[in-house]
């Protein structure tokens, strides 16, 4: 408050009648200004709201201005504590009369005003950190160019905008009624009281304020805006306190915004008028809007006008009139151009004129709408439309109508009734008539033919379907279309004959497998039995009751290792058959006997479980019990994996198991659909997984999925790997075969469709480069399958038998297939309960 008196002491002060600069122009220099317009300009000055009084500082600067301003005479008064004093002081006892005083010089002739506003010059602009006193700002030295802080650039205050230079021009006086009457309310009720208690006017007239509009006399169309800083980006006042400045040239500070999410949620919860609650980017205050404001949002977001008075939908006003006028709407006269020819239309007419001459241009000839008719089949004259075709083929002709057609046929031609039930019962393709013959008295009798309309239209069909050239075709021998492939007796060996059939199963044998030696074949039916076979005499060695369905078998292909996976129910059974040398059964025994359990048994998905004493003398020697059926087993090359698929549903569908440590894991995190069968890969650490429409190859090193075969089967149902590798073929429910060239495509290199019916099962054979399949048609097909060391040179399939010998049963054939380790022979088991030898 101190420093506002101050400044306006100063500002008094420094700025004494009779002591007025020049200004910045040339001309003569001004006569000085009487002591009334000082202090009606010392009145003007910015406002602050730093004060801690009952008045404003705007209020106490331009009230301190004034006390100091009236000693004017006394240049050496009291001292400057002194002064501070008295004028606190002495504030309540010249209130009254320094607010007459402001009220007197508010009301200063506006035409005086106007003059000395032109006596003072161009007016000067004015930084928010001078003083308050307009007079100040003026006799201030120009300052020397220095380095300043960069500051967002304001609009100089014009008379339009704010307070011009230190004069009594209309735009000061009508800044300092309107600071007066809104933001001095206390000052314009005392200025009023002090004319109501009878205070000597003014010089001139004294307008009331009270009561009066304070835009009544304002010729501006701009609205009273608080921040002046114009058509300039608020962007340039983030990095400072304010964000622009007032009328008055104080700067606007932005409002302390310390208030988080969680008050201005609680505010949003309490307040009722928050949704109507905007922020002004101008000054940074919260505004509320009033009901017509929230109507004119309303509307405008509706898509309607802005002013509700307004009528989209009044009728629309003719500017111009349709009736002919008597004087035209411009009296201008025409171009001279509109007399001369052009000489740009004439080089174009010119132009069109020698076009025509020479032919390019050739009338338009009027067009005949009349539509043209011609026979399509008639016989065609060398000017005709079809002339042109060489080769002409004729209409093909209707038949000529029979007796059978009249209405009154001979009784010969008449059907008798059971004759008719056959003509019904035919299919309409079948029928030698499209209609039975009827006998009727008269012409007249005969009703309208159903199948008129059809005839006719099939009619149209044939004549517009119908060829009308004769293409020359091309005689190709059908013996060229087939490919040349090798007799099949250039491909032997391969099994041509049936040799033995192994009987002694009472169900159908639904899988079978071969030792590594080829001299024993097990294999596992429906009646719940496992039998072992001795290959060449078709004996049954030896029958080992499970207990159940056995869905699959495998014979460990390690050859120093007599063990046989065996897949009942929820279970694997590993078999000791004790065949054939028996120090191999007895190193079977103790490779098994030799494993030592872990303290700390991990948890698994399978529980490995050891036989009972009853069951080694069965020759079972382990148990693998998993918590779902178990439709599949295979072993992998070197003997100590194997793959178990499960008939469930999620990703422990596979499970791989290891022999030597009795450890099982599952491989995978997430299913593809329902597996189907599994099958190792020869040489490399693949795991061929075939699922319902697919297979997918995946690395058991590297954990990731390699290659995604697409067989473009509806389901498949088995898999089978080539010796070397870089082959597979899958068979399919649907009757199909498919080849796969894993070096050339995920698609197949060939679709084989030998069977008629659904296939059950393929296989390889390690030695021959030979491959069978089953069908549920009772056949084995074998085809010749020769893959070549050239990466160039495609494999050579070709189909060289078809052994038949299985009888249906249940509308099943031929289930499983396996080929002999050694010998170019194939065995195959059925639903008949039978096994067959072919060699």
């Amino acid at each position: 408050m101190a420093g506002a008196r101050d400044a306006g002491r100063a500002a008094a002060t420094g700025a004494r009648p009779g002591k007025r600069r020049r200004g910045p122009g040339p001309g003569p220099e001004p006569e000085p200004e009487p002591q009334e317009s000082s202090l009606a300009c010392a009145a003007a000055p910015s406002l602050r709201d730093d004060g801690d009084s009952g008045l404003s500082g705007s209020e106490e600067s331009v009230f301190s201005g004034l006390e100091d301003s009236g000693s004017e005479s006394s240049e050496d008064g009291p001292a400057e504590g002194e002064d501070e004093v008295s004028s606190d002081e002495g504030r309540g006892g010249t209130e009254k009369t320094t607010r007459q005083q402001v009220q007197r010089e508010i009301t200063v002739d506006r035409e005086e005003g106007r003059e000395r506003g032109r006596e003072a010059g161009p007016p000067l602009s004015r930084e928010p950190d001078a003083g308050l006193d307009p007079r100040t700002l003026r006799s201030r030295p120009e300052p020397k160019a220095a380095a300043q802080p960069t500051e967002p650039p304001r609009r100089p205050y014009t008379r339009e905008r704010g307070l011009c230079s230190p004069c009594f021009c209309e735009a000061c006086l009508s800044s300092i009624e309107n600071t007066q009457s809104t933001k001095f309310p206390s000052l314009s009720r005392l200025g009023g009281q002090a004319l109501q208690a009878g205070s000597p006017p003014p010089r001139t007239e004294v307008a009331s304020v009270q009561g009066q509009d304070e835009y009544a006399e304002d010729s501006s169309d701009e609205e009273d805006i608080r921040n002046t800083v114009g058509n300039v980006p608020l962007a340039w006042y983030d990095d400072f306190p304010h964000v622009g400045y007032d009328l008055d040239g104080r700067r606007i500070y932005k409002p302390l915004r310390t208030r988080d999410e969680l008050d201005q949620f609680l505010d949003k919860m309490d307040d009722p008028d928050y949704w109507r609650t905007v922020r002004d980017r101008m000054t940074g205050h919260d505004v509320r809007l009033t009901d017509e404001q929230v109507a004119l949002v309303r509307r405008l977001q509706s898509g309607q006008f802005g002013d509700r008075s307004c009528d989209p939908y009044e009728p629309a006003v003719d500017f111009f009139s349709g009736d002919l006028m008597l004087h035209p709407v411009t009296n201008r006269p025409a171009d001279k151009r509109s007399f001369i020819p052009s000489l740009v239309e004439k080089e174009k007419v010119s132009r069109m004129v020698h076009a025509i001459k020479m032919g390019w241009i050739q009338p338009r000839r009027p067009r005949d709408h009349t539509p043209s008719f011609y026979d399509l089949w008639a016989q065609e004259d060398p000017d005709a439309v079809l002339g042109r075709h060489k080769m002409h083929v004729p209409a093909p002709k209707l038949a000529l109508p029979g007796h059978a057609e009249s209405y009154n046929p001979p009784p010969e031609y008449l059907p008798s009734e059971e004759e008719r039930l056959v003509w019904e019962q035919q299919e309409p393709g079948e029928r030698k008539l499209n209609f039975l013959p009827r006998k009727f008295p008269s012409l007249r009798a005969v009703p309208a033919y159903g199948r008129f309309i059809q005839e006719r239209f099939e009619r149209c069909l044939d004549l517009y379907l119908c060829p009308r050239q004769r293409k020359m075709r091309v005689n190709v021998d059908p013996e060229d279309l087939i490919p040349k492939l090798p007799r099949p007796r250039d491909l032997q060996p391969f099994p041509t004959c049936q040799a033995l059939v192994y009987r002694g199963h009472s169900n159908l044998v639904r899988c079978l497998s071969v030792s590594p030696d080829g001299q024993w074949l097990a294999s596992g039916s429906d009646d719940g039995s496992v039998r072992l076979w001795e290959v060449a005499t078709a004996r049954c060695m030896r029958t080992v009751p499970v207990g159940g369905v056995v869905k699959s078998v495998a014979w460990n292909p390690r050859p120093a290792v007599c063990l046989v996976a065996v897949a009942v129910e929820d279970s694997v059974l590993l078999l000791n058959p004790a065949l054939g040398d028996r120090l191999v059964a007895g190193s079977t025994d103790q490779l098994l006997s030799a494993f030592v359990p872990p303290e700390e048994p991990a948890a698994q998905p399978a529980r490995w479980l050891e036989a009972s004493e009853e069951e080694r003398q069965g020759g079972l020697r382990l148990r693998i019990c998993h918590g779902k059926p178990v439709t599949q087993v295979t072993w992998h090359g070197r003997g100590d994996y194997m793959a178990v698929v499960l008939a469930a549903a999620g990703h422990t569908q596979v499970l791989i198991h290891q022999l030597s440590r009795r450890r099982s894991q599952s491989p995978f995190r997430r299913s593809h659909g329902r597996v189907q069968c599994v099958a190792f890969h020869p040489l490399r650490p693949f795991l061929l997984v075939a699922s319902q429409r697919a297979v997918r190859l995946y690395h058991l090193l590297r954990q990731e999925l390699t290659k995604k075969l697409r067989p473009n089967c509806k389901w498949v149902s088995s898999l089978a790997v080539h010796p070397a590798g870089d082959n597979v073929i899958c068979g399919s429910y649907d009757s199909k075969l498919v080849w796969f060239d894993l070096d050339l495509s995920c698609e197949p290199y060939r679709v084989l469709r030998h069977h008629k019916k659904a296939l059950r099962a393929v296989a390889f054979h390690t030695r021959y480069p030979l491959f069978a399949s089953g069908s549920d048609d009772g056949s084995v097909t074998v085809c010749h399958g020769m893959v070549y060391n050239d990466l160039l040179q495609n494999p050579l399939l070709v189909p060289v038998k078809v052994l038949r010998g299985h009888v249906p049963t249940r509308d099943l054939g031929v289930l499983d297939v396996a080929f002999h380790p050694t010998q170019p022979w194939v065995f195959s088991s059925g639903a008949d309960g039978t096994i067959r030898l072919f060699s």
